[in-house]
């Protein structure tokens, strides 16, 4: 019997429901499909994860905080029914209301753009992968609301075409419901495709689920990717575009229970970060270290940090320069060394000032000022300084600034790595003020403080050497002894990517000089 289907189809493949069997993923050849185009669903398919629950629960929490978390996880039970006894549209649009409702548009296009990426990167099914990314023309066809996926496909991906769930909105803000023809599943999915590519047939067709077929039926090869055996996600190296940047506060996947997990630590949390904040800000910085470890906060200490300068023999201090993972840097060095160090940095929030056990002093982003300035204080004592000029969550160092090495010889740099499990201590977007509870709002967070050799006075700007070339290989020095990678990408590069502007802070009246803005 001839077979009328443009795909392979088994004896077995006609069952009660009338439905095929489509071959899997590893049976589908990636050589030679540069002229091919594919077109693959998202969840289950391109992503080895089935449930879409974490990322609309990233975009709850990081637009509308913990009651909106709360009120989408209340509604989960309610979007499960629906999912599994009634329909999947029904249960998906329990969940984007649940989500969406209100929100500001332009607030959920910059989660999509900031925060969902590097949680969507570390789920990418490595068979998958293989096969789309072996095509010349790449199309996603997904249930999810097209606003949430479309910038993570279309630039870490490359995708050339997505093709989504819209969302309705009214006044810049999503009201909850979806315009026609609804979620997109089962016979949408497939009148979607028929609507974006013609009579042209998609070479390749990758789906997961019997919802899939009807769109994968109208290609003209199709395969299956099954939920086992389970795969490896595709390690990051072997992503076109590594993730450098991204932003939020929660530190991974949310599945229904760990939002609960979440919902019901903050309160606690949040209490315990006073405490080790006021520990932190109250005693003298010699027991701060032991105050920490009795408070959960985990401080380990690497290498040989040099002695306090000298001020009766005329030494000037030491210039210590940190990696940048937190504003919270420079108080775990002045732990490690159990005395505080002055800080200058470039934008703090007038509460982390306020909190802030060690001086911090603003640099104004004028090359003469700050240099006289960071020379006023070596004469002091020793000062710390995060030459990147903003932090960096991943395995990457920012561009260094060639200042600090022309102002003294004296430099010792200091690898900074920090844990946390719940919580980013960092942002972007949101209000830097909340920065220090974030970080100790987590169960357990660490520091690993790593001292590493003094700079030898051969290769400094001393010895005849450029800044540049001493700034560089500083930074260099530092990646290696943490295995990561140097870039040339500034504090701009990042703002621009994360927040849509350049990461300029506004100029705000004089502040006292003893005691002024940083970080």
């Amino acid at each position: 019997m001839v077979n009328p289907l443009p795909y392979p189809v088994s004896i077995s493949s006609m069952g009660k429901d009338h439905l095929p069997t489509f071959p899997t993923i590893d049976k589908c050849p990636s050589i030679g499909r540069e002229k091919h185009t594919v077109v693959a669903d998202m969840d289950g398919t391109l992503l080895r994860g089935r449930s879409s629950f974490p990322y609309f629960a990233l975009v709850a929490f990081e637009v509308g905080g913990i009651l909106r978390l709360l009120f989408l996880l209340l509604a989960s039970p309610l979007a499960g029914v629906l999912y599994y006894f009634v329909s999947e549209s029904a249960g998906i649009r329990v969940l984007v209301f649940a989500t969406f409702a209100g929100m500001k548009v332009a607030d959920i296009e910059s989660v999509a753009r900031a925060v969902l990426p590097k949680f969507y990167s570390t789920d990418l099914h490595s068979e998958t992968w293989r096969v789309f990314s072996s095509c010349g023309k790449r199309c996603v066809l997904t249930a999810n609301p097209r606003i949430m996926v479309e910038g993570f496909l279309k630039e870490f991906l490359g995708a050339d075409m997505v093709l989504g769930t819209e969302i309705a909105t009214y006044r810049g803000r999503a009201t909850g419901f979806v315009l026609n023809p609804g979620i997109l599943v089962g016979n949408n999915k497939a009148d979607a495709l028929k609507k974006a590519f013609g009579s042209d047939a998609p070479d390749i067709g990758l789906g997961d689920r019997k919802t899939d077929f009807p769109f994968m039926k109208l290609c003209k090869e199709s395969y299956v990717v099954p939920a086992k055996p389970e795969v490896e996600p595709v390690s990051h190296e072997k992503l076109p575009k590594p993730i450098v940047f991204h932003d939020g506060r929660l530190a991974s996947k949310l599945t229904p229970l760990m939002a609960l997990l979440t919902i019901l630590w903050i309160p606690v949390g949040f209490v315990l970060a006073c405490l080790r904040i006021a520990a932190g800000s109250l005693l003298p910085m010699p027991v701060v270290y032991y105050a920490f470890w009795a408070l959960g906060v985990r401080v380990y200490i690497k290498g040989t940090p040099p002695p306090p300068a000298k001020k009766s023999t005329g030494q000037t201090g030491v210039l210590f320069i940190c990696s940048h993972r937190t504003l919270l840097d420079p108080i775990f060095l002045s732990t490690a060394l159990g005395r505080p160090i002055p800080a200058v940095t470039y934008s703090l929030s007038r509460l982390s000032e306020i909190i802030s056990p060690i001086k911090t002093v603003r640099l104004t982003r004028d090359r003469v000022a700050d240099a006289n300035m960071i020379k006023k204080l070596l004469e002091q004592g020793d000062l710390v300084i995060c030459p990147e000029g903003t932090t960096c969550r991943e395995p990457f160092l920012l561009r260094f600034s060639a200042l600090f090495a022309e102002l003294t010889d004296e430099l010792v740099p200091v690898a900074m790595a920090n844990r946390m499990s719940m919580f980013h201590g960092t942002t972007a977007r949101g209000w830097k003020g909340m920065d220090p509870f974030y970080f100790f709002m987590n169960p357990s967070p660490a520091y690993e403080v790593t001292f590493l050799n003094k700079l030898p006075s051969e290769l400094t700007c001393g010895a005849g050497k450029s800044s540049h070339d001493v700034a560089n290989y500083i930074q260099r020095t530092i990646a290696a002894s943490l295995s990561y990678e140097c870039t040339t990408f500034t504090r701009k590069d990042k703002y621009r990517a994360l927040a849509g502007n350049d990461g300029t802070v506004a100029e705000k009246p004089a502040a006292n000089a003893k005691k002024i803005m940083g970080c």
